[in-house]
């Protein structure tokens, strides 16, 4: 498989997000000893604020190639996002390079990130693309839930998408688990049944996250 983003890229990029998150906000880190330690790894975002990709990147144990909307990368961020290992795609078609290149990221036993929600919205996963199970079941990669719980209702943020400065933003990782029935099947059916047991698990993860945190 061609062209796939290096561990070692998305290590440089972890090491920008360590330095970026902890000197703008303050992430208060729960369960990143549930992250498997090497093979590959789905992390399963909740998406409500900008910074949520930057922030898994810079506080998760392993470097992680994030899906991006192409919409993204504009200007210098097109070399920057690509040179840290992250992945473009485009969400109004079947991107096919997008898609081999994250099954390359699984298949090398690397760490791929998703917002399985699509776009930023209520972070709560009630609204699940089905991308998210077709990554699992076909790369074989257990998925980790991250709930990312900012201050997005709290006022004194200077830019809406993002957190107030200096606040704390939690990032909860949860257990690892298999999307698929283990038959292996890539059916529209099989996949529809994925994408339920996922939502229920994400959900799931999503509201002890919030009672363990208090948000």
């Amino acid at each position: 498989m061609t062209d796939v983003p290096s561990a070692r890229s998305a290590e440089v990029g972890r090491r920008i997000g360590v330095g970026l998150m902890y000197g703008l906000w303050k992430p208060r880190v729960l369960g990143a000893w549930r992250v498997p330690a090497a093979g590959p790894v789905i992390f399963a975002v909740n998406h409500s604020h900008n910074v949520d990709g930057p922030m898994v990147m810079g506080v998760a144990p392993r470097p992680t190639h994030f899906l991006i909307k192409k919409e993204a990368f504009i200007g210098p961020l097109d070399p920057f996002l690509t040179g840290i290992g992250q992945l473009k795609v485009d969400r109004n078609t079947t991107d096919r390079t997008a898609i081999s290149r994250a099954l390359g990221v699984l298949e090398q036993g690397g760490v791929l990130g998703i917002f399985p929600e699509g776009t930023r919205g209520e972070g709560d996963f009630a609204s699940l693309r089905a991308g998210l199970a077709y990554f699992a079941v076909r790369g074989g990669a257990p998925i980790v839930p991250v709930a990312v719980l900012g201050s997005s209702d709290r006022p004194g943020r200077l830019i809406k998408a993002l957190p107030p400065l200096r606040s704390r933003v939690d990032v909860v990782f949860g257990d690892p688990f298999e999307a698929g029935d283990g038959s292996g099947r890539r059916t529209r059916k099989a996949l529809d049944e994925a994408t339920e047991r996922i939502q229920k698990q994400l959900t799931a993860h999503l509201e002890n996250a919030r009672r363990l945190t208090g948000r």
